[in-house]
C-alpha cells in the first residue's frame, strides 16, 4: 500500500482502492489476511470508522471476507473479479472515448494501432 493519502477522493475509498491494488498486483493473495481496521487507522492516522468503511466496501463487493475474531481475508476469485472489473472500466474510461474521438477526426484503425505501439509516421499530420 502507498504510504500517504490525499484529498483527491474520500479516504475510505482510497483505503479500499489500495487493498484492491495490492490484490491485483499479487501483494495480497487469496486467503491472505488484509490489514486490520486498527492497523490501517494507526498507519494512516485516521479514524478507525473511516478504515472500517473502506474495508466494509470490499466485504460488500465480495473481495474480502470477515472471519469473526480473527480478521479479514482475501476471498477466492477476488483477483479475477477485480481484473474483469478493471478491464471493463479501462474500456469505458479510456478505449471507448479514444475510439469515438478517432472516428471524429477520421483516424483509421491502422493509425491508432501504430500510435499505441509508439510508431509515428513522420509524414502524417501527427
Amino acid at each position: 500500500m502507498k504510504s500517504t493519502l490525499d484529498e483527491s477522493q474520500p479516504i475510505f475509498h482510497q483505503i479500499a482502492m489500495m487493498i484492491m491494488d495490492d490484490i491485483v498486483e499479487g501483494r495480497l493473495r487469496v486467503e491472505e489476511q488484509v490489514p486490520s481496521t486498527n492497523e490501517l487507522s494507526r498507519f494512516y492516522n485516521i479514524n478507525p470508522a473511516t478504515a472500517r468503511k473502506g474495508l466494509q466496501e470490499l466485504v460488500d463487493k465480495g473481495i474480502i471476507y470477515k472471519q469473526r475474531g480473527v480478521g479479514m481475508f482475501v476471498a477466492k476469485g477476488a483477483r479475477e473479479a477485480l481484473l474483469v472489473e478493471r478491464k471493463r472500466h479501462f474500456y469505458e474510461e479510456y478505449i471507448k472515448p479514444l475510439l469515438e474521438e478517432a472516428r471524429r477526426i477520421r483516424m483509421d484503425e491502422d493509425m491508432i494501432i501504430d500510435l499505441i505501439r509508439g510508431k509515428k509516421d513522420k509524414e502524417s499530420e501527427i
